[in-house]
């Protein structure tokens, strides 16, 4: 068992009220993995302070300079890599293969953001009189604070925090607590790399004294969460009076749609990749697939064969392509849902059933679930589930397939598998949604392209990931400058 305190003004210290909470392995709940200090409003208010404290100096510093801090980080990161992949997979429960590419991800992110330091500025633009200079800089918000979710417990805080910092920005970060240990160990890894004492100030515990905090304080300037739609409205809506900068990436009802002139077996392989990878725990993962009738029975069989054979267990176990739920109540919430849908009409083509034998009996284990005869009106077509839980819906044309692909109201990601170029662009320009995959999975990202959804997905409004970040993070300031005088 790991044992952490809160990472305020460059100390580990632990809460005013003594108080603690503990994380468990989900794929064996007898293990306790981690125990953690239980923050309240004492250390919220005392990472914004030191936060605030530390923010002249640290925008001071050149975007080169904090670029620096975040490539070495980058590097210890990857020394670390196995380390940190199996805590991940301990804590969180997705495979190691799994968490091993998320803890690469981070080491990624840090590099990219940190050779944008390099090129980090304003624009110079042609004035319209002589002896005048016209031009723009980029300067940081000041403080932010950013709230992460459990399903990508290093990844998500990497790419919030890099932009944040290499735009000169300083930082209060409060990881879900379902799985921290990746956000306070990637604290201390840009500690080692020589990040300053306040510059980034960690705090677990309650969610709602820190929300409280970033909404009520001046000094918070921006804040950028990942999490369900409901809490990211309700932050939303507490930062409004304040007209802070907000970024709220939130909720999706991922649509992957198969047409009739598709390669079914390609079709059946990113549906069940994107539907039963990460335990479905993806805000981009297929949780419905759009088929075209006359090829609806074929893909279903091809997927309901890939489910059947799709290796369940705990993610340190060799060759297991799915972990455990996160929690008992994730796998409660997904077990509920599919009965939900079976009153209302859809039938279980396979799985959906606890897994409770042999190595399985002390994890949150099931059977990656098909749902066939599903219609547009059910709850299982409109709702998150949030687990290995793919829903089928038969459509006769492309034209409705697309309806019932933008019928629901959020917009995260989409794709779509078809040899028909035309469709496919047209696809692409129709589609309401964020991130549009042709004949790829609805899950992955490029860590260098714009990220975002659409509708109650997100506020659509800055974008994170890619260069297009660095405008969540910094003000764009104009300076008219004549020298004729």
């Amino acid at each position: 068992m790991n044992r952490y305190e809160l990472h305020i003004n460059g100390q580990s210290i632990p809460a005013a009220s003594g108080l603690r909470f503990q994380t468990i392995n989900p794929a064996n709940h007898h293990e306790i993995v981690g125990d953690y200090a239980q923050g309240g409003a004492p250390e919220a208010k005392a990472a914004v302070d030191a936060a605030a404290a530390a923010f002249p100096k640290w925008a001071a510093q050149t975007s080169v300079a904090r670029g620096r801090i975040l490539a070495k980080a980058s590097q210890l990161i990857e020394s670390r890599k196995g380390a940190l992949a199996e805590l991940l997979t301990r804590e969180e429960g997705k495979t190691l293969a799994e968490a091993t590419g998320e803890v690469q991800r981070a080491a990624d992110i840090l590099r990219y953001y940190g050779g944008l330091g390099f090129q980090l500025g304003g624009q110079t633009i042609p004035h319209d009189l002589p002896g005048n200079m016209l031009y723009t800089r980029r300067e940081p918000l000041g403080v932010v604070g950013l709230i992460t979710p459990w399903n990508f417990p290093i990844a998500i805080p990497a790419w919030k925090l890099a932009p944040a910092l290499v735009c000169g920005n300083t930082v209060v970060l409060k990881p879900a607590s379902q799985a921290p240990a990746l956000a306070l160990e990637l604290a201390a890894i840009l500690a080692e790399a020589g990040l300053p004492a306040g510059v980034l100030n960690v705090v677990t515990g309650d969610g709602r004294p820190f929300a409280a905090e970033l909404a009520s304080r001046r000094e918070v300037q921006g804040v950028s969460f990942t999490g369900s739609t409901a809490v990211g409205k309700s932050i939303y809506q507490s930062l409004a009076p304040r007209m802070v900068r907000a970024q709220m990436e939130m909720g999706g009802k991922n649509p992957t749609i198969v047409l009739a002139d598709a390669d079914l077996d390609l079709a059946a392989s990113l549906v069940a990749r994107a539907g039963f990878g990460l335990t479905g725990q993806a805000c981009t993962a297929t949780s419905r697939v759009i088929v075209e009738r006359p090829v609806v029975a074929a893909f279903t069989e091809k997927l309901v064969a890939l489910a059947k054979g799709w290796k369940v267990g705990p993610g340190l176990a060799a060759g297991v392509q799915m972990g455990p739920a996160v929690s008992e109540a994730e796998l409660k919430g997904n077990l509920e849902w599919i009965q939900i849908a079976k009153a209302e009409g859809a039938e279980v083509a396979w799985g959906g059933a606890p897994l409770t034998e042999g190595d399985l009996a002390n994890g949150w284990f099931m059977q990656p679930a098909v749902l066939t005869g599903v219609t547009p009106s059910m709850r299982i077509a409109r709702e998150e589930v949030f687990g290995p839980v793919v829903a089928v819906l038969a459509v006769d044309s492309f034209d409705e397939a697309l309806a019932v692909a933008n019928s629901v109201d959020v917009g995260l990601s989409a794709s779509i598998v078809t040899r028909d170029f035309k469709k496919a662009m047209l696809y692409s320009e129709r589609i309401e949604a964020g991130v549009v995959k042709v004949n790829q999975i609805s899950t992955g990202l490029a860590l260098q392209a714009p990220f975002g959804g659409m509708k109650s997905s997100s506020t659509d409004s800055f974008r994170e990931q890619g260069v297009a970040a660095l405008d969540f993070y910094t003000r764009s300031k104009t300076v008219y400058l004549d020298y004729s005088v």
